[in-house]
């Protein structure tokens, strides 16, 4: 995993939120009615809606508007039922793609991601085509611009806390766990302060493949497309 090849697409996904920051957070109270209908409102009993309300405080989403999600989603006149499907599939040169998706209609939303598939020139996949090829770790990006704490004491807070390894790219730390790891070790570091830039349980590659300049240009459309996808609340890959 390259972690200086996926800032930047973090950065590429900050700039694209900025501009279309309600559909972000759109997606992001699907995941909070998800987790919410899972394991009720109360995060302190429930792990995933603790690591959801992560996750959207790492996009900048407000605290009254994660509340308020919350509220919504635990009320009794509540009806709304979205459940969560992943596809998996190749892109340009091979590519491995694996898309996940909050849905309340599967056959709109499989058609939807067959299409941008196929428009882009990839092909949507069978379970298990690709998941192979990755692992499922926790990840949390901090930059450094943000933290006054230098590297060695960041890094042994981290390590201390549980996290598997930690890397100092360029511009960022990342610290990576083992997904059951994920939540002791992100709340460590907030209770010293630390604000992320991103914080979530994620498939990482364990290879990666690289393209020319046409293949890129494939790739980024495929990725536009799949993003623009109301249904669509994470995409990863093993693009170099």
């Amino acid at each position: 995993m390259s972690g200086h090849s996926k800032w930047h697409n973090i950065q590429a996904k900050k700039g694209k939120a900025d501009a279309a920051r309600g559909k972000i957070f759109t997606k992001l109270g699907r995941e909070l009615l998800i987790a919410v209908k899972q394991g009720g409102p109360d995060p302190a009993g429930n792990s995933k809606l603790k690591d959801v309300i992560a996750k959207c405080k790492a996009a900048n989403m407000p605290n009254d508007t994660i509340n308020n999600a919350i509220k919504k989603a635990s009320g009794a006149g509540n009806n709304e039922n979205y459940e969560e499907i992943t596809y998996e599939g190749y892109g340009p040169n091979g590519v491995a793609i694996i898309v996940q998706a909050a849905t309340d209609n599967k056959n709109r939303t499989a058609a939807d991601v067959r299409h941008a598939f196929d428009k882009a020139g990839g092909n949507l996949g069978t379970t298990g085509c690709v998941s192979y090829m990755f692992n499922k770790k926790g990840v949390i990006v901090i930059e450094k611009e943000t933290t006054s704490m230098d590297e060695d004491e960041l890094m042994m807070l981290a390590l201390e806390a549980g996290a598997e390894d930690f890397k100092s790219e360029e511009g960022i730390y990342e610290i990576t766990t083992e997904p059951a790891d994920f939540s002791a070790v992100r709340e460590k570091l907030e209770e010293a302060g630390l604000t992320f830039a991103e914080a979530g349980v994620q498939m990482v590659p364990t290879t990666t493949v690289s393209l020319d300049e046409k293949g890129q240009e494939k790739m980024e459309r495929l990725l536009e497309r799949l993003d623009d996808l109301d249904d669509v609340s994470e995409v990863y890959h093993n693009w170099e």
